[in-house]
């Protein structure tokens, strides 16, 4: 992708109405346009960070043994009425009549819907356990909508349901997606720690936030703090495997993690004065387990083995992608813009030509780019006719994790510069071993 070519609307000054770090960046590195308040436009860099998030969740959901589809973004309010939940979600659904008069509303989430699927083609035990999700456009009317895609009205979101024929199955499905959400953030470059929490309108009593330490989060928490040490890292996990789904989810939630709605000072007071922390996080994720709340409600039931026929076993889980832009940016940014993980960066890497039009320098910049794409690997090549002072500024504002700076006399001597956007640091070496670095570090990641 050539600079010159490309659609990048950055902003030298900051934006008055952003009142946060990841909205100010978001803005100014021209990756997303407000059209009306807490609702926006994904212009191509926020677009690709959007779709490298998605495509880490579908990964792994999948892992988990998860089945994507895709619901519709509209939803007949009968659905809602047969759950109870019409009347009580409250001002946040946005109620639509269509042109015949029946009653519509823009989803704010699922769970009457997939219930509906659910029960129109699943009638045996011998279907089950079954988790479905998608990743959706949802929209909820906050009054207040604020600080960018943290708190929007449109935002997209990744909700999963599963579907077991007895509580025992339905834990098992709570941890897996549990143990699956761990590994997906980590892939994101992210700490998100999963908070014991309350239900709020999903209903059930078993659920966890996914929470990421940032001063700008919008709950207050209370941890232990050699919980941000826990790290799936690269072990394998068979999802099938109940006890060693359950093992990794007590490794993670034993050490006290709770958000203020369900903090427990008594409980607190028992961790070791060094290790008790206060601070505030970001939510991320959520998964509950509601048991038959919807299944008896709409009477999605399956024949047991032994003939009876009993409602199945409910939870839903769900991850803000849309949202984890904003909390990776509070997470990983410093005073000159973004530093993206290599898990999530739009580009693997930043191609800087400090003399466009010099013959030399545009012949290296172009074997960069053509050996990078040769190794899956495409990088955004700046090559305006700008000043260096102006390109650094933005490569380091868009927050691409590496940089190779090109010019005559690095080339006089056979060498390009490699410079970490994390560290600041740089390396001299030839263009072929750059090529090799770049490769090697996002191996890693893929």
């Amino acid at each position: 992708m050539r600079l010159s070519r490309y659609f990048l609307p950055v902003l030298k000054e900051n934006p008055a109405e952003a009142q946060i770090v990841s909205h100010r960046y978001m803005l100014r590195a021209g990756m997303i346009r407000q059209q009306a308040a807490g609702i926006y436009s994904w212009l191509p860099l926020g677009y690709r960070v959007l779709k490298r998030i998605e495509q880490i969740v579908h990964e792994e959901q999948q892992r988990a043994g998860h089945i994507p589809l895709l619901m519709p973004t509209l939803q007949p309010a009968d659905l809602w009425r047969e759950s109870g939940r019409y009347d009580d979600y409250g001002q946040e659904m946005l109620r639509i009549k269509d042109r015949h008069e029946r009653d519509m509303l823009y989803g704010p989430t699922n769970e009457e819907m997939i219930t509906d699927i659910f029960r129109a083609h699943v009638s045996s035990y011998k279907d089950l356990p079954l988790t479905l999700y998608h990743i959706q456009w949802k929209f909820r009317d906050e009054m207040r909508p604020r600080f960018g895609v943290m708190r929007g009205r449109e935002f997209y979101m990744k909700d999963g349901y599963n579907f077991d024929v007895d509580k025992a199955a339905a834990l098992h499905a709570y941890n897996r997606h549990m143990v699956s959400y761990l590994r997906t953030y980590e892939r994101m470059g992210l700490t998100a720690i999963p908070m014991r929490a309350a239900s709020g309108p999903i209903g059930g009593d078993n659920t966890h936030e996914f929470l990421v330490l940032a001063n700008t989060g919008e709950s207050e928490v209370f941890y232990d703090d050699r919980v941000t040490g826990l790290k799936l890292g690269a072990r394998q996990v068979d999802y099938d495997d109940r006890a060693e789904v359950e093992g990794i989810c007590k490794e993670f939630t034993t050490l006290y993690a709770r958000t203020d709605e369900t903090h427990d000072p008594a409980l607190f007071d028992q961790i070791p004065e060094d290790h008790r922390k206060v601070g505030r996080g970001i939510e991320v994720g959520q998964i509950f387990y509601f048991g038959t709340k919807y299944s008896e409600a709409m009477g999605a039931t399956v024949v047991t083995k032994d003939g009876s026929k009993v409602p199945v076993e409910m939870g839903s889980h769900g991850i803000g992608v849309s949202r984890l832009l904003g909390a990776i940016i509070e997470a990983s940014h410093d005073d000159k813009g973004i530093i993206w993980p290599e898990g999530v960066t739009p580009f693997p890497v930043g191609i800087v030509n400090l003399k466009q039009g010099d013959a030399a320098a545009d012949a290296a910049c172009e074997g960069l780019e053509k050996a990078l794409l040769a190794k899956g690997l495409e990088p955004l090549y700046d090559d305006r006719d700008e000043r260096a002072g102006a390109k650094f500024a933005t490569m380091d504002l868009i927050g691409l994790p590496w940089r190779i700076t090109v010019g005559p006399r690095g080339l006089a001597n056979g060498v390009v510069e490699l410079t970490s956007r994390r560290t600041g640091e740089s390396e001299e070496m030839s263009p072929e071993a750059a090529v090799d670095r770049i490769a090697q570090i996002y191996a890693a990641h893929r």
